[in-house]
């Protein structure tokens, strides 16, 4: 971050004097820039004339966006007004930062963003926690993978009072936290679902809890409330190497601990193995102090801003999927705000699915795809644009079937399987769990077939072990076994068993090396120096070296 000294610093107007505006006021002050100050209140405005001497008051927001000396306007006023009070200061040709939330309707800030962009103004929105030293760095942790790879993240924000009437405890809340957990995740979530709870008045939540699932398989949660006993601000980031609390009630030196915990396999059972909280070594600064000083950097230098008008709809957009969900008592919803239940039910009307077994959960399935009586599919499970699964079939939880995909019939697919488009899994072939089959690759289930003829009493069965990947175009022969966590090239022919963990290419398919759990290339020894783990060779191929001498990470 530039320092004021490093260019001409710009003068602004603080919009609104409230319980957040006077921080404002104060910030802008302390370094200079503050110009001016906006409220309809007399006697709160004489006060402020009196504690900072110099700084010019006004009741008329027309008069203070006719200042040519003004170049940039901060709004702290209520978050109803938030668009009419921005949209006349971009006309006006000022640059403009909001407090959160950037507005209420997604078509409001698109529009702020446009005239942003055809004027060339900035638009910042403050999600003051982007510029807390503490999440910075925990920002950089997790890009640079030292926690490793994140698979959960929740936050807390909970408090006693104070309580608001013109937005709930979401809108109140949780706007930094979701802006925090988009930065980290580096992802819109692909559902949310939100629940709460209403005691203070009928239709206003007291207390929320928000629930995000992404596709990259991160989940998240958020839960705010302004009816708790005592003041509770924590980030919790848990990845596979360590874990990270961003605790924002704690003294600084306390503010950023991670947990270097580990998970020992013992007699084939998890153990927990834990260890001390380790300091994460932050510079001492006030958030709000650096938000201002980016402000005035991102007018002065024409620097996109990090919490910009794009990062305010996004967050946005996610706050009004929230609130669809928390008006229909806790349905999970997308992005857009649709329900996934209703998308459900009408492919339910539409193909006649009353037979069609599930277990409890969603399971979306395109209103294009077809599904067979007799057939089952479990909790989480996806079917895409144009799929057809035939009866007899059954496919396990959380699967992904893309588009075109044929299944069945009387094919089994266990959970966690992933079939990209274009892909025919026919009678004969069986999925285990965690199977990967590519764009376009091919099984087959009888050696000699004839149009003329039927030989489906011929079907040879093929078997894909759990964990297994076939690539892009590859081909499966029927009546062979393709072994655990193996890796099938692109384009490859398999016409013989492949060996758990190896990588065979061509065509035929040959064995020309041997891959990880994880996916990656084992080294000579069968050692894999991204994940650590070790394999001994056997007839079947590798295995992993005896589990007590792993570290799961």
């Amino acid at each position: 971050m530039d320092t004021i000294s490093d260019y001409k610093l710009p003068s602004v107007a603080v919009i609104g004097t409230g319980y957040w505006g006077k921080n404002l006021v104060r910030n802008f002050h302390q370094l200079g820039a503050l110009k001016l100050i906006y409220d309809k209140s007399v006697p709160v405005l004489s006060s402020l004339k009196e504690q900072y001497s110099g700084v010019d008051t006004c009741r008329s927001l027309n008069q203070v966006l006719e200042r040519e000396d003004i170049q940039g306007i901060v709004i702290a006023t209520p978050a109803e007004t938030h668009f009419q009070v921005a949209h006349k200061a971009l006309l006006a040709g000022k640059h403009v930062l909001i407090e959160k939330p950037l507005v209420l309707h997604e078509a409001e800030g698109i529009k702020l963003i446009k005239i942003a962009q055809d004027k060339g103004l900035t638009l910042m929105v403050g999600h003051l926690l982007q510029y807390h030293p503490a999440f910075i760095k925990l920002k950089d942790m997790v890009m640079s993978g030292d926690l490793g790879r994140v698979d959960y993240i929740y936050s807390n924000r909970l408090n006693f009072g104070k309580i608001r009437r013109e937005e709930n405890i979401l809108w109140s809340f949780a706007p930094h936290d979701i802006s925090m957990i988009l930065s980290l995740s580096g992802e819109e979530p692909e559902n949310i679902m939100t629940t709460g709870g209403y005691y203070l008045h009928q239709r206003i939540a007291d207390v929320t809890t928000t629930h995000f699932g992404f596709a990259s398989g991160l989940n998240a949660h958020i839960f705010v409330s302004w009816l708790h006993p005592f003041k509770e601000q924590k980030l919790v980031v848990v990845g596979e190497r360590k874990m990270a609390v961003f605790d924002d009630t704690k003294p600084w030196p306390d503010k950023l601990l991670t947990y270097p915990h580990q998970m020992q396999w013992v007699n084939g059972f998890p153990t927990p193995e834990k260890a001390e909280a380790e300091r994460v070594d932050i510079p001492q600064d006030e958030p709000l102090r650096r938000e201002c000083i980016h402000f005035l950097e991102c007018i002065a230098t024409d620097k996109q801003p990090i919490t910009d008008g794009y990062e305010g709809l996004r967050v946005l957009r996610i706050l009004n999927a929230s609130q669809r969900s928390l008006d229909e008592h806790g349905q999970k919803v997308r992005i857009d705000g649709t329900l996934v239940v209703r998308e459900r039910r009408a492919s339910d009307r539409l193909r006649n699915l009353s037979s069609m077994h599930t277990t409890t959960g969603d399971i979306q399935v395109h209103e294009t795809a077809i599904i067979d009586e007799g057939v089952e599919i479990s909790n989480g499970t996806k079917v895409w644009h144009f799929s057809h699964i035939l009866s007899g079939s059954e496919v396990g939880e959380q699967c992904n079937i893309g588009q075109n995909v044929v299944i069945g019939p009387d094919v089994k697919i266990g959970k966690e399987c992933k079939i990209q488009n274009n892909v025919s899994v026919y009678k004969g072939v069986t999925l285990e769990d965690g199977v990967f089959c590519g764009p376009s690759m091919v099984f087959t289930n009888i050696t000699n077939p004839r149009a003329e003829l039927s030989k489906m009493d011929q079907v040879k069965p093929t078997l894909i072990k759990q964990g297994a990947t076939i690539g892009a175009n590859a081909t499966v022969v029927c009546g062979n076994v393709v072994g655990r966590y193996s890796f099938v090239g692109a384009g490859a022919v398999v016409t013989r068993k492949v060996p758990d963990h190896a990588l065979v290419v061509g065509n035929p398919a040959k064995v020309i090396g041997w891959v990880c759990k994880c996916g990656e290339r084992l080294a000579e020894d069968f050692a894999c120096s991204f994940c650590n783990k070790k394999y001994d060779q056997t007839s079947e191929g590798l295995q992993l070296t005896a589990p007590d001498h792993l570290v799961v990470n």
